[in-house]
């Protein structure tokens, strides 16, 4: 039978809720840091299929979540399209030669910088425990093109917004081109065993609305219907971070099977406006596990009645912070797995 996670992604209301946290592979886990250490940077890790694989299992053996999410990054795309990637400790991601100054073409493809990440999501199909779902990822076109345009992330993606009105053509031929790699790349995941994706535009509230349909909506959706021609039956998460009010229109018109919610959306509003029946995810503020006690139980119970007629995944808003104590997580599992509508 499948496991709690992937019976609610098809949408199917279940009790317990599932339950999982973006980036809970990571800095806040003591065996991640132990790992880190002995291996190396974080591309290192990466590339590592045995250390990566280890990674995404961690959470899983210390917590019991009910999904396990791969191990790897957003940019491991525009790697595979042959831009150079760095992680500058302190500084985050870099990425050369920058979009806005070189063209598309200038770019060679080196796709077997993914068969790593496929023998990672192997690796971890073989080792998780059955009633456990291993989730695959992609960055969305949007957020991936902000890096290639401008080699690094920026506050209000400026550069790339710029690129976008300025010369929406070649802009257009950069988010085709993301498009069909990340068909490719999780069409690949899921040949490895992934059991559902996630797509995360991480930038998606920067645009305005005619802005976000073009370069948010229509390129996840032509990543949607090319998956499930390819793939039917495997859910397919959108989460547009910082949509706002443009959430609806993204459910219906991209067709994901659940929406991701980040801290900013009310769960009543949500619940009232989004289509019916359609699954969410999310989407508790990841600064009140730092808060913990009281106003931490009290917003994850505002978060779970709130969706208690609908598929519900309870997950946080947006990443775990890398200095959230482990007990607080552990308070949280238990507010979760004890509530029963």
């Amino acid at each position: 039978m499948p496991g709690l996670l992937l019976r609610t992604l098809r949408g199917e209301n279940c009790t317990p809720r599932p339950l999982w946290l973006m980036r809970q592979a990571g800095r806040y886990l003591p065996e991640y840091r132990a790992l880190r250490a002995e291996k190396g940077g974080f591309l290192a890790l990466v590339y590592d299929s045995a250390a990566a694989a280890e990674i995404t299992l961690q959470p899983i053996r210390r917590f019991g979540f009910d999904g396990a999410i791969l191990f790897s990054d957003i940019l491991i795309v525009p790697y595979a399209m042959g831009q150079d990637l760095e992680f500058l400790a302190g500084e985050g991601p870099r990425m050369s030669p920058r979009l806005v100054d070189t063209a598309l073409s200038a770019l060679h493809a080196v796709p077997e910088r993914l068969d790593p990440i496929y023998e990672t999501v192997r690796q971890v199909k073989a080792l998780l425990p059955g009633d456990k779902t291993l989730l695959g990822f992609a960055g969305s076109p949007w957020t991936v093109a902000t890096y290639m345009v401008n080699g690094e992330g920026s506050r209000d993606q400026h550069e790339t917004r710029a690129m976008a009105y300025r010369d929406p053509a070649a802009f257009q031929a950069i988010i085709d081109a993301i498009v069909a790699v990340t068909i490719g790349y999780l069409s690949g995941q899921i040949l490895a065993g992934a059991e559902a994706v996630q797509l995360f535009d991480s930038w998606a509230g920067s645009l305005a609305p005619a802005e976000f349909e073009r370069w948010v909506i229509a390129p996840n959706a032509a990543i949607v219907a090319a998956l499930k021609q390819r793939h039917p039956g495997v859910p397919v998460i959108g989460f547009p971070k910082g949509a706002g009010e443009k959430l609806p229109a993204y459910a219906i018109e991209t067709g994901v099977d659940t929406l991701g919610l980040d801290e900013t959306i009310d769960p009543l509003w949500a619940a009232r406006t989004l289509p019916v029946g359609l699954p969410v995810q999310g989407n508790l503020d990841p600064l009140l596990l730092l808060a913990c006690g009281g106003e931490l139980e009290k917003q994850a119970l505002r978060v779970l009645d709130a969706f208690a007629d609908r598929p519900h995944v309870f997950n946080l808003g947006h990443g775990i912070g890398q200095t959230t104590p482990l007990e607080h997580v552990e308070q949280l599992l238990a507010v979760v797995r004890g509530w029963r509508g």
